[in-house]
């Protein structure tokens, strides 16, 4: 298992959610972000290109990128939110 450190990287309105959470929400949720760097497993989808993460009750949602180790954040909002957005993909 390669261990070199993951890159973050943000779709536009990747944030939508995010910017209208309280701030202890918001925090706990850059905490996971910066933990998503490290090279760790994550939950995935079998017919989603998708990975999904969870701060709590919120939900991240990345595609990752494996040539350039790269995770690229498409959406960090509630279990509500998360199921919306699913849809509409």
């Amino acid at each position: 298992m390669d261990l070199t450190p993951w890159k973050l990287g943000f779709i536009p309105a990747w944030d939508k959610h995010f910017s209208k959470f309280d701030e202890p929400t918001r925090e706990r949720i850059l905490k996971k972000l910066e933990q998503m760097k490290q090279a760790l497993l994550f939950r995935g989808f079998h017919s989603s290109k998708y990975h999904v993460e969870e701060a709590g009750q919120f939900r991240i949602a990345f595609k990752q990128d494996e040539e350039t180790r790269t995770k690229y954040i498409q959406f960090i909002g509630n279990h509500k939110h998360y199921e919306k957005w699913y849809r509409e993909r």
